[in-house]
């Protein structure tokens, strides 16, 4: 492909100039290579390109037709790559970031808040999913950046690690209080109790089932829920226990809207790593850099 378009910008100099040794002067290259391209690309197409007088060369019908087409097309990128120097020198670009809804508002919000007001210039792309969903289209270059909970494996992917955060479950008042109708023991609530978790494939999900099945710790009943945000507004609404992350309840937990529920044994699920995720190859983004280095000066 690199060839062809060679050939055909020597075609299209040739045709402007109407003449090979002016064409020449203007590439920087001899007639004779000149000569040879023009050759070579009536060849691939099939059909005589220009017809040789006196004066010069001058178009068949046949080359005025690419002609054209090549004009439009050179226009075409001519008009690109002036777009791309004028967004380069004016400091635009774009940044793809990946992350659940709930890391976006609780934690990525303040980087984004200050991000835009730093670089107004800069195209911002959020999508939104879960951290494995986020971790797969890192993998696949679909977004350059991903706020997620550390992987276990990440092979090519570097995790600059932001906070931790602790997995509790809560309750609301009421809801506890009609359990205890029952006089069941603080140990026993998970067991009796409707217990709202995030979906089976969720990071976050799968965490906390690892660890309850470590301990032995058994559910009754669960309801599977796709969000945070929605597990927090359930549990205040007196649905059920809610599995949720304390770092974003800490208000409520201090406002008494929740209570959180002690594990059988006293025991407490281990805090984790959230962070930033991503290529290195993807550094190459002006942009992703400017926003990495901001996270740093604002942690």
């Amino acid at each position: 492909m690199a060839e062809s378009l060679s050939g055909y910008r020597i075609f299209y100099e040739v045709a402007n100039c109407k003449n090979i040794s002016r064409a020449a002067s203007q590439l920087y290259i001899s007639q004779p290579a000149i000569s040879k391209s023009i050759q070579k690309l009536e060849e691939q197409l099939g059909a005589k390109l220009f017809i040789r007088s006196s004066k010069g060369v001058l178009l068949t019908p046949e080359g005025q037709m690419l002609y054209e087409t090549v004009q439009e097309a050179f226009s075409s990128l001519d008009s690109g790559i002036e777009r791309l120097r004028q967004r380069v020198s004016m400091g635009m670009g774009s940044l793809r970031i990946g992350v659940s809804s709930t890391l976006c508002k609780h934690t990525l919000l303040p980087y984004l808040t200050e991000f835009t007001r730093r670089e107004p210039n800069v195209s911002l792309s959020i999508t939104t999913g879960s951290s494995r969903e986020t971790l797969s289209l890192i993998e696949e270059d679909k977004v350059d950046v991903g706020l997620v909970g550390k992987p276990e494996r990440m092979d090519d992917i570097t995790f600059e690690p932001e906070t931790c955060i602790q997995d509790c479950f809560v309750a609301a008042p009421d809801y506890l209080k009609r359990l205890d109708q029952d006089r069941i023991g603080k140990d026993q609530i998970l067991s009796r109790a409707t217990v709202m978790m995030l979906n089976e494939e969720n990071m976050t999900r799968l965490y906390i089932d690892d660890f309850l099945r470590r301990r032995q710790i058994r559910i009754r009943e669960t309801l599977d829920i796709s969000d945070m945000d929605l597990l927090i507004s359930f549990a205040k609404l007196g649905i059920g226990v809610a599995a949720v992350i304390r770092n974003f309840v800490e208000e409520d937990l201090a406002n008494h809207i929740l209570v959180e529920l002690p594990l059988p044994g006293g025991r407490t699920i281990p805090s984790r790593e959230i962070g930033f995720a991503y290529k290195k190859n993807h550094l190459q983004n002006p942009a992703l850099v400017k926003f990495l280095a901001l996270k740093k000066e604002l942690q």
